[in-house]
């Protein structure tokens, strides 16, 4: 059961993730960038809900199965998306704040390198969490 919750979690996760470096992201980034910013502030607040709740559910639920008997792939397909939590909070939170700041001028070029490296940096939790998901198939 902890196997197929770390899956749907993970499945979520990832679906989610790669609609936002795929689609959401690049349209943003064709809009002024005082428009992405402020399309990306409620967006970003709506997000981390879910996502950060994705990742703990389908880290934990995949760490339980591999302690539970199912292949040790369980365990690094857990830490591996468990890894986002840690990569947001360090890596990416300086640049969201930045992003978040009432006194950031959002039409200017300092706010579009902003959007620019976090669109980057959100790929990166795209890679991790899609690298996870297919451990996790491969180990089904």
């Amino acid at each position: 059961m902890a196997a197929k919750l770390a899956l749907l979690a993970t499945a979520l996760f990832t679906g989610a993730a790669l609609y936002i470096t795929f689609v959401e992201h690049p349209a943003r980034m064709l809009c002024p960038t005082a428009w992405a910013v402020a399309q990306w502030r409620p967006s970003y607040k709506r997000a981390t809900v879910m996502q950060a709740s994705l990742a703990v559910i389908g880290a934990s639920a995949a760490g339980v199965a591999g302690f539970a008997g199912a292949s040790p792939m369980w365990l690094v397909a857990g830490l591996l998306l468990g890894t986002v939590v840690p990569f947001t909070l360090v890596v990416i939170m300086p640049t969201n704040k930045r992003l978040e700041d009432d006194a950031l001028d959002t039409s200017g070029e300092v706010a579009r390198t902003l959007l620019t490296r976090w669109g980057h940096l959100h790929a990166v939790r795209s890679g991790l969490s899609l690298l996870a998901l297919t451990i996790m198939l491969g180990a089904l």
